[in-house]
């Protein structure tokens, strides 16, 4: 048995640590995300997502890489920056961008994608998928419950049938309290600019009031904010979408259809770094609270303890399949 000189040995442990490093270092998750139009902080469906990127950050210190979109043609240019400096799971909010991950996906096998809004089936992509119709559903019964003039309103940002979801789940609850109550339905455009048009949201919702509208629901991230800009200064109400909008308006924000964005990205990029990702399809909704109403110290004068008490009743029924709520397709 040959013995090698203690340097030697010294050498050699120290090239197998280094080694180790290495290895380590290489099954690093490195993230990044892609946020859709309306900007990271469009107080909606993109700032959800951001504050899953927060959590994740603040809890294992790794960095994350961000981009926000401003034209269409950014998906892919944008995914492969990333790639190139060395992003190993990529988080893309929102339907748009499912050609984009597609294709990434294909040329980037070894790269893991997270879609949320979207599906894209293929082993390295996790498609996040939500029922919102369950969250419009309950926010649907809140209109009707408080609603003067049996109006109800609905505005939505690009006309694609996710949003029609919001809109049918909606209409839905509010008719399960006043089956003659009338739901009024706009869709602010046909391009992504719908999600950031707040002046265009603003003059659908006072149209809507015009005709006799004393709720306005919005499912249209940024264009939103003008929707309940509008329903503050007519001294009326609205209901919030995505995230939590009590606080934008408090006092004229009836609730919020709560659509936890946050959890999907934080969860990916969690399982990401414990080994545990696994690619494939994912639908979340009442059962895991990931969707909802929203109840706080900016609305609880306006969700009144019955109210309450008649959505948490509904809540209930619909995760035991009590209450079927119908979804658009």
């Amino acid at each position: 048995m040959v013995t090698l000189p203690r340097f030697l040995n010294s050498f050699v442990f120290i090239v197998f640590v280094f080694a180790l490093a290495l290895a380590a270092k290489a099954d690093a998750i490195k993230p990044g995300i892609i946020y859709d139009m309306g900007g990271k902080y469009d107080h909606s469906f993109n700032q959800s997502a951001a504050e899953g990127v927060d959590r994740f950050v603040k809890e294992t210190g790794i960095t994350c890489h961000e981009f926000e979109l401003s034209n269409d043609a950014q998906r892919t240019q944008f995914m492969r920056q990333l790639i190139r400096h060395g992003v190993n799971i990529i988080a893309a909010i929102g339907f748009n961008q499912a050609s984009a991950v597609e294709e990434m996906a294909r040329e980037f096998p070894l790269v893991k994608f997270v879609i949320v809004d979207g599906t894209v089936n293929l082993p390295n992509v996790e498609s996040v998928n939500y029922k919102e119709q369950q969250s419009s559903y309950l926010c649907g019964m809140a209109a009707a419950l408080v609603s003067k003039t049996h109006k109800v309103g609905f505005v939505g940002g690009m006309d694609i049938p996710l949003i029609r979801k919001f809109a049918m789940g909606y209409t839905a609850g509010a008719k399960l309290i006043d089956p003659s109550i009338k739901v009024i339905v706009n869709m602010t455009g046909t391009t992504p600019s719908a999600w950031n048009d707040p002046i265009r949201g603003g003059e659908l919702a006072k149209s809507q009031f015009g005709q006799g509208v004393d709720v306005v629901f919005h499912a249209a991230g940024s264009t939103g904010l003008g929707v309940m800009q509008a329903a503050k200064d007519a001294g009326l109400l609205s209901i919030g979408c995505d995230k939590n909008q009590d606080s934008v308006h408090p006092g004229s924000v009836l609730t919020s259809a709560v659509k936890r964005v946050d959890v999907a990205v934080y969860s990916a990029f969690m399982d990401a770094k414990n080994n545990t990702w696994k690619g494939g399809p994912k639908q979340l909704g009442l059962e895991c609270d990931a969707v909802g109403y929203s109840l706080d110290q900016y609305n609880r004068l306006l969700i009144t303890p019955a109210i309450e008490a008649r959505l948490n009743q509904a809540k209930a029924d619909i995760i035991s399949g009590k209450i079927s709520v119908p979804e658009y397709k």
